[in-house]
């Protein structure tokens, strides 16, 4: 049987450039790194902040599957490094902004959050064109800032607020701009659309390609294999996107589950494998146009699935404490800065600080003005009463000119009529 199952692979139709790199039809057992500060800078470190310099990364940061592995030599500068250290400060802190807005029961319904993932978002945001799409499931947020969206948009939106990016009616899983799809709350059901996506790219003769993102969770469902399937059949520029945050499966090498179509497994922790990744993904689909290839970043969630979600019942509070302590992107990432000479403690803190600043300036401004309870009924149609309304809402309205209350669809109607019966609140 052994033999048998040597032939067939060997049978397999595969890419020309790789008929002579057998030994990558060999999974290693051994699997990816997951450390986030063994990349090592190779000679000297140049003065211009723009010039590039070469890094090594760790042997281990990537696993293949019918292909090669990306390089472990990287080129890069001082201010992109400085960037991804920004960026992913800033969509944590989001996150957390997030975190607190929940718990203080300003954002309802579901929420989840990618804190301890920011390596593949950001490291993702470095290494592909800006006219390519991405498209994801609910834990959407920093995608959404990344692609072009604002965090006050992001954080709008969650509060229901006409800031927010779908004008408050959207929520945490429904976030767009013109090069990302979504924020889509069925499991695995952007797959598919990604696929479609990349179709659109290929016939209008775009150079550009579409990375569908799932989570490990997604894994199993059936329309992920049927897009698969469609992607290889006609050579689309899909890169499908895994993100394993958690494993659960009878076969947890997801990168190799597309059938023929090959893969990479890489190191989610580390910013600098995963902008490797990425790029190399990019030239496999757009530059040789050799069709889908998956990507599977092993990364950590710090937090639970949702907000409703501990997170403690399948895992121990000691191992997210000890990923957190050994193994943040971030922190993997300072290292990297500090040791190298690029930047001094006071220079990142200022960086941190500026963080800060933006996001608690994002919520301030994301909070001013609610505009969940507008747009519900055609005009025309709307009822004499509407349930829902908040009691900090009727002082407001009582206040309010009578054109702002025709917005809220309680025109002709007046206060003796009774705005408890109106607002939904009280008698």
């Amino acid at each position: 049987m052994a033999s048998l199952a040597r032939v067939r692979l060997a049978g397999r139709a595969m890419p020309r450039t790789h008929l002579a790199s057998s030994p990558a039809l060999a999974l290693s057992r051994r699997g990816v790194a997951t450390t986030a500060d063994t990349t090592q800078l190779q000679g000297a470190l140049p003065e211009s902040a723009t010039e590039p310099f070469t890094l090594k990364l760790h042997e281990d940061s990537f696993q293949s599957y019918l292909c090669d592995t990306p390089s472990l030599d990287v080129s890069i500068t001082k201010d992109e490094l400085l960037t991804m250290y920004k960026q992913m400060q800033t969509m944590r802190r989001m996150e957390m902004a997030a975190d607190a807005l929940y718990k203080a029961k300003m954002i309802r319904g579901f929420c989840h959050l990618a804190i301890g993932q920011e390596a593949v978002s950001v490291g993702m945001e470095h290494g592909i064109d800006p006219n390519d799409r991405v498209i994801t499931g609910y834990r959407c947020h920093p995608f959404a800032v990344l692609r072009g969206g604002t965090i006050k948009g992001v954080l709008g939106e969650l509060l229901g607020r006409q800031a927010g990016m779908s004008n408050g009616k959207g929520g945490s899983m429904h976030i767009f701009t013109p090069t990302f799809f979504g924020g889509n709350g069925i499991v695995g059901a952007q797959v598919p659309v990604g696929a479609g996506a990349a179709f659109a790219q290929k016939y209008r003769g775009e150079k550009n390609c579409t990375f569908a993102m799932y989570g490990d969770g997604a894994s199993n469902q059936g329309q992920v294999f049927e897009a698969f399937n469609m992607a290889k059949l006609w050579n689309l520029p899909t890169i499908f996107v895994c993100e394993n945050n958690n494993g659960r499966s009878s076969n947890t090498q997801y990168f190799t589950r597309g059938d023929r179509i090959p893969g990479i497994q890489v190191n989610g922790m580390d910013i600098i494998a995963a902008t490797q990744a990425v790029k190399y993904a990019r030239n496999w689909a757009v530059d040789q146009d050799n069709g889908p290839l998956l990507l599977e970043f092993v990364t950590y969630r710090y937090g639970g699935h949702s907000m409703s979600d501990p997170g403690t019942t399948y895992r121990t509070r000691e191992e997210v404490q000890r990923m957190r302590s050994t193994q943040d992107p971030i922190r993997g990432l300072q290292r990297y800065l500090e040791e190298w000479g690029i930047a001094t403690e006071q220079d990142l803190k200022k960086l941190d600080k500026e963080a800060k600043a933006e996001v608690d300036k994002a919520v301030e401004e994301a909070k001013a003005l609610k505009d969940l309870w507008t747009d519900i009924y055609y005009k025309g149609t709307e009822p004499t009463s509407m349930r829902g309304r908040e009691r900090e809402e009727v002082p407001l309205l009582l206040n309010a000119p009578l054109t702002s209350l025709r917005r809220l669809g309680v025109s002709g109607l007046s206060v003796e009529r009774g705005w408890c019966r109106v607002l939904g609140v009280g008698a």
